[in-house]
């Protein structure tokens, strides 16, 4: 996988668009190698795509994962609405029924069992408290390609954050709350505990001001983007949406730690 860091395929539909995604990475020896897959959308709230993660994206991962391993598959997630649990966007965006139809395990990260880490380079987080499943299974990460009010994006590396638990990060306005004061430098130390060991983010429209809502992306962006690389993926999304990469700190900090933003596109 380390071959093709970073992919991408013009989108027609998930079902044909992500199998040529999947064969333009060579993911399949990988993936076959695991013995549990944990697929993470963002499902931040229980709005409708692109705001949130399309389960007809996720349920062509988890065809793709079946045809090629035995692992076990599981769809996690920790929204950040306070006012219900993630059991409320499973069922709204159709999850609860992939998860039956596809016999796949559906784990809210916000009532996870967690495990303590450290690290000396986090000023900010030096103990992270990190649900143990993220730590212990191959992670897809299964961002939508919207712009931030305060991230500036919202891409792969941001995602990572539906994984911290609300009783260690949260606050009565957002489950998350605790990296709103330093967006920036916690997206980075976030990774820097854990990034994604897959990309696969959704450019097939785009939310081209604001990731709760708001215009989206006219014309449509049209993409589905891929990769092991996180920080290329994200440099890339970012230009995709009009941003330069340098210009956005958590992607300029992860550059040539995390991975590398300047990565060649493959097509």
């Amino acid at each position: 996988m380390g071959k093709i860091p970073l992919g991408i395929v013009d989108f027609c539909s998930y079902e044909k668009s992500f199998p040529a995604l999947m064969e333009l990475l060579g993911v399949a020896p990988v993936l076959g190698s695991q013995k549990r897959v944990v697929i993470k959308p963002n499902l931040v709230n229980s709005s409708p795509p692109p705001i949130t993660t399309p389960v007809k994206l996720v349920a062509a991962i988890v065809e793709y994962v079946k045809s090629v391993s035995d692992a076990e598959i599981v769809v996690a997630e920790g929204c950040g609405i306070p006012l219900y649990n993630t059991d409320r966007p499973f069922r709204k965006l159709g999850y609860s029924e992939l998860a039956k139809s596809e016999e796949v395990v559906l784990v809210d990260l916000n009532h996870a069992e967690l495990m303590e880490l450290t690290d000396h380079r986090c000023r900010v987080f030096p103990q992270f408290m990190m649900p143990r499943l993220v730590m212990e299974s191959f992670l897809i990460s299964v961002p939508v390609l919207k712009k931030h009010s305060i991230a500036k994006v919202t891409l792969t590396m941001k995602n990572m954050l539906g994984c911290a638990p609300p009783d260690h990060y949260g606050g009565l306005v957002w489950k998350k709350s605790r990296f709103h004061k330093n967006m920036q430098r916690s997206i980075f130390e976030m990774n820097l505990y854990r990034t994604p060991d897959l990309t696969i983010l959704d450019g097939s429209v785009g939310l081209a001001k604001y990731h709760l809502g708001g215009p989206e992306c006219n014309p449509p962006v049209g993409k589905l983007i891929g990769g092991c690389d996180p920080v290329a993926v994200d440099a890339y999304g970012a230009g995709l949406l009009g941003v330069d990469w340098k210009d956005v700190k958590h992607i300029a900090l992860a550059h040539t730690v995390l991975g590398r933003a300047d990565m060649e596109v493959t097509v």
